[in-house]
């Protein structure tokens, strides 16, 4: 409705007093050490990574379940393309973007880990430092599967493999803040 009759209100429409626009620089890699973040000559000020948040506690992934694996983020390196390493500030979104294309990002590349079964072999790279495995999350059923097949008229069986699963988006679509 408001929107197809020119009345809807954007995010990207609102434009309040000193108000700035972010841009952010992401991976182009799916596993790798940051190595270095080179700013810009004369912009460092509008350019800021974890290193700069050094009083911001990392954002850290938790669970109410006791089995799940609690991470950092951000750890000193990158476990997905896409993943953000830096914002850029600015006057206005075009300002914040050509500012985010000049940042240079010196990444260590790492093996990448791009399927969940190889992914939970010995020896595998380990997305997680810290983890002994790359599994974050496991369940279980505490009955006895067996039995109940056995007295079971039919079974079947089969094997299900599901795309990859993200609690966590980027960031949100669009955030105003005064």
């Amino acid at each position: 409705g408001r929107a197809l009759h020119l009345r809807g209100e954007f995010v990207g429409d609102i434009r309040l007093d000193r108000m700035m626009e972010a841009a952010f620089v992401r991976s182009p890699l799916a596993h790798a050490r940051i190595v270095t973040i080179r700013k810009p000559e004369g912009a460092e000020d509008h350019v800021f990574t974890s290193v700069d948040l050094s009083d911001v506690k990392p954002i850290r992934a938790i669970s109410t379940s006791p089995v799940y694996k609690p991470s950092d983020w951000p750890e000193g390196k990158v476990r997905f393309v896409g993943e953000c390493v830096a914002v850029c500030i600015a006057g206005t979104r075009a300002e914040a973007e050509d500012l985010a294309q000049r940042v240079e990002l010196d990444l260590e590349e790492l093996p990448a880990v791009t399927d969940m079964l190889t992914a939970r072999e010995a020896d595998t790279p380990l997305v997680h430092d810290e983890w002994a495995d790359n599994i974050a999350f496991e369940t279980a059923r505490d009955d006895d599967i067996e039995s109940v097949a056995t007295r079971a008229a039919v079974m079947v069986r089969r094997e299900f493999r599901t795309a990859r699963q993200a609690m966590v988006p980027m960031e949100g679509k669009g955030v105003v803040a005064r």
